[in-house]
């Protein structure tokens, strides 16, 4: 196959400009990157153009801008694609636990090791260097196509959907694809199909108006800290449920035939527990461990603060106490209304003596596709075609909000085909992209525009 040939005899030259686009840090959330992170939009433009996209621009949006690229030659009929992706990444930090500098990609044992390689820059180049090596061989594409990168996604996306919205016409499409997941585990290919929502919270318990003495006032004065504890300990039944009333109502339970596609995945509940060095797993009683981290709802605590935790003792009663609380939504739950019943079981379970705030601090909404649809098929041969062996269909834990947006929007199914996997350390230090992924994963991408 020319377009398969073409990308092998290029391998050495795309990884290289994959290595020039992972040294511009292009961090979002540093507002003294800001020339940086427009760099790499200007630079992905000229990318485009010289991979042959018929139009490439850099619009700009409130925040940082985002990118377009167009080509539109395919046979009358022929499906239109959007490919979305980012061109942001994370901060580095802490700097000291890199092996090598983030922003100079290094190769060792196969990995390409640099602030994001993985999320996104890496994936989203593979798919460019597949439309290249179409035109490259064929001088056309065998579906019209375009990209949506933004230089935001790190952020929360705030300027996104509003652009969507406002160029609805200009990127209306047949099937959507996003490239920032990540496969099953190594060489087995994957298709997600569902991600969970989320419902961020913050609790505030305040007590007295300062700090006071714990032997002067302990005991006739309520302690905030203490009345949080038993807030959070009221969170959760014996059975590792979530005990917000009717936090379950409008769950989305997994068919038999769900329940049984996850049993045949290769996991070992003993092998992830010594992964994150745990003393043991839990969670909801009646669910296997990967139907709790992909397909059910969950409630976990993100962090607490109150009163004196440095150096030695410190006899105080504190003033306020706060925890961060995130939950995990699954279809068919909807985020402000679980938020609304965190709101009121929160503050009905509250202990005299102490005033308590809720507030909901971001929200998403959770997302899953019928992978009976035509696209899904497309991908999976593709898919096959390229790694050797039929893709798994997965349920990620995480949430990208924006998927459920893309897919209102423009009324077409979205199809989350990852090439990161397990343990590649996407937002910590020494993230990496597997380079057999990366090669392989434009020969599908080719392979799934000819599929479509």
């Amino acid at each position: 196959m020319a377009v398969i040939d073409y990308l092998k005899s290029n391998r050495e030259r795309h990884l290289q400009e994959l290595f020039a686009f992972l040294r511009i840090p292009s961090i979002s959330a540093k507002s003294e990157y800001r020339e940086q992170t427009r760099q790499a939009a200007d630079w992905l433009v000229e990318r485009m153009l010289e991979a042959g996209l018929q139009i490439a621009e850099v619009i700009p949006t409130a925040g940082h801008p985002i990118v377009i690229g167009e080509w539109r030659g395919a046979p009358e009929g022929a499906p239109t694609l959007l490919v979305y992706g980012h061109y942001d990444v994370q901060p580095p930090e802490p700097l000291e636990e890199w092996t090598s500098e983030p922003f100079e990609p290094e190769v060792r044992d196969g990995k390409i090791f640099a602030r994001g390689s993985v999320d996104d820059k890496g994936q989203v180049y593979l798919h460019l260097k597949a439309v290249e090596a179409h035109i490259a061989a064929n001088g056309k594409l065998p579906v019209n196509l375009v990209f949506v990168v933004e230089g935001e996604e790190e952020i929360g996306s705030p300027n996104l959907q509003s652009f969507l919205v406002e160029n609805q016409e200009r990127l209306r499409c047949d099937a959507v694809m996003i490239s920032d997941t990540t496969m099953f585990a190594p060489d087995l290919p994957s298709v997600t199909i569902g991600l969970r929502g989320l419902a961020y919270m913050e609790i505030r318990v305040q007590g007295p108006e300062t700090d006071l003495h714990s032997g002067s006032y302990g005991g006739a004065v309520v302690n905030p800290a203490n009345a949080l504890a038993k807030i959070i300990a009221r969170l959760h039944d014996d059975h590792g449920r979530v005990a917000v009333p009717g936090f379950y109502d409008d769950v989305r339970d997994l068919t038999p035939e769900e329940r049984e596609a996850v049993r045949a995945l290769p996991f070992s509940d003993e092998e992830f527990r010594a992964g994150v060095n745990a003393p043991a797993l839990g969670g909801e009683e009646g669910w296997s461990v990967l139907e709790r981290l992909g397909a059910r709802p969950t409630l976990d605590v993100n962090g607490l603060l109150s009163g004196y935790t440095g150096e030695g003792a410190k006899t105080v009663l504190p003033a306020r106490a706060m925890a961060k609380v995130s939950m995990r939504l699954v279809p068919n739950q909807d985020h402000r209304d679980i938020e609304e019943k965190f709101i009121r079981y929160v503050r009905e379970i509250a202990p005299a003596g102490v005033t308590v705030e809720v507030e909901a601090l971001h929200g998403g909404q959770p997302w899953y596709a019928d992978p009976k649809e035509p696209i899904f098929t497309s991908a999976a041969r593709a898919l096959e075609k390229a790694f050797g062996r039929a893709p798994v269909f997965t349920r990620e834990g995480g949430s990208i909000p924006i998927v459920q947006a893309f897919q209102q929007i423009f009324s077409a199914p979205v199809v989350l085909l990852g090439f990161g996997l397990p343990g590649e350390n996407a937002h910590a230090p020494n993230e990496w992209m597997s380079v057999d992924n990366y090669t392989r994963g434009a020969e599908a991408i080719a392979m799934l525009y000819d599929e479509l």
